[in-house]
């Protein structure tokens, strides 16, 4: 962990609601795929958690989406202004397990850590599919950026208006040799119950400190209670316990 000023260069919408900031420093150093920030933001107590979207020495990229005082500010900023950044947060994504043919599952903004991820996969000449998942055609993002990097894309949206109808579990190609999962609770717990390998699972929780002081965002394992900011947010599916 790395407290830091960066500046931000960047600030555009992608989406109705979704954001895409980029920030930079000369001293900034790449961050690992599936790895998080947290930032301080004016007049208001806990940092806020972004996942990375992508991260070069120098400069790191974040999408948000504005759901409240925090990322409404965020939003409000522009480039030269300059932001308090704990960078180098969470374990990642362990890109050595991923076999030949990885499946990324996103979900809402569970999306954006998974482009990182697959950008250093295929660097290493994975053959990498990504299920995209959204509530409707409008909060879609990320289909052209994955395609971009070479990934097989498929777009799932709940109301059937883009792509494939109904969420990511219903759109799983036949094949795959490992799996790296992202998004809300209950679509991780699906694909739990649905993905045929082993697989890793990113968790979105609310978080106090983001650095394992405060326990706030435990949670249960076969070996015990993991806090998802310092020994997370990445699990893996055989050590997880869900509370039924």
């Amino acid at each position: 962990m790395k407290q830091q000023i960066l500046t931000i260069t960047e600030n555009v919408p992608v989406t109705a609601a979704v954001y895409r900031m980029r920030l930079e420093a000369p001293d900034l150093e790449a961050q690992r795929p599936g790895g998080f920030v947290n930032i301080r933001l004016d007049g208001l107590f806990l940092r806020r958690p972004i996942s990375v979207y992508d991260s070069e020495p120098g400069r790191l990229t974040i999408l948000y989406k504005v759901v409240g005082r925090g990322t409404e500010q965020m939003a409000s900023m522009r480039p030269g202004e300059t932001l308090d950044v704990l960078t180098g947060l969470g374990n990642g994504y362990d890109l050595s397990k991923a076999g030949d043919a990885p499946l990324l599952l996103g979900g809402g903004v569970g999306v954006p850590p998974l482009y990182l991820l697959a950008k250093q996969l295929i660097a290493g000449g994975k053959k990498v599919h990504a299920v995209l998942g959204f509530n409707t055609k409008e909060e879609v993002f990320g289909e052209d950026a994955f395609k971009a990097l070479g990934c097989g894309v498929t777009v799932a949206t709940a109301d059937g208006s883009y792509g494939v109808k109904g969420f990511v579990t219903d759109a799983l190609p036949a094949d795959y040799s490992y799996f790296y999962t992202c998004g809300p609770e209950l679509m991780l717990r699906a694909v739990y119950r649905a993905a045929k390998t082993s697989g890793q699972f990113s968790f979105e929780e609310r978080m106090g400190c983001g650095f394992g002081a405060c326990m706030g965002c435990s949670c249960k394992t076969i070996t015990g209670y993991k806090r998802i900011c310092r020994e997370g947010p990445v699990l893996e599916k055989e050590e997880i316990l869900w509370d039924d």
